[in-house]
């Protein structure tokens, strides 16, 4: 895994977004129209608020969709994370030579929005997952 290093405008979405929830956020990642969130299990309850209110209030602050996705140090559960607004029912994993690569199987009627416009959703979790495992790359089935 590489060192991850935070530019200016990340410092500045870690800091309000532990101002206004009390959540301390282990990384952010900025893709195109979204923020995603790293945050420790501890925290997701006051990451995203009841009903999500808080989350709401930083999609108005910053102008952008936000996700948060709660850490594990099992790469499959971190996975299943990362895809949970997709009902993920499983995660395996094969070895390549750079790394392993992870399939997510979810819910079929949720498989197109799990792979997003032009594989947008996918593009983010291999991201997120390069800076936080082994994994290099990652499907949806």
């Amino acid at each position: 895994m590489p060192e991850i290093t935070f530019d200016t405008a990340q410092l500045g979405y870690m800091r309000a977004f532990e101002d206004l929830t009390q959540a301390k956020v282990m990384d952010v990642l900025e893709a195109e129209d979204k923020l995603v969130y790293v945050i420790h299990p501890e925290d997701l309850k006051k990451a995203v608020g009841p009903h999500g209110q808080i989350v709401e209030r930083l999609k108005q602050l910053f102008k952008r969709e936000i996700q948060v996705v709660v850490w594990d140090e099992d790469p499959a559960k971190f996975v299943r994370n990362l895809f949970y607004p997709f009902s993920p029912q499983r995660v395996e994993f094969s070895d390549k030579p750079q790394g392993r690569h992870a399939t997510v199987v979810v819910d079929p009627k949720f498989k197109a929005r799990a792979i997003g416009k032009q594989g947008k959703n996918l593009k983010i979790a291999r991201a997120v997952l390069m800076r936080h495992s082994d994994v290099i790359s990652v499907n949806v089935a």
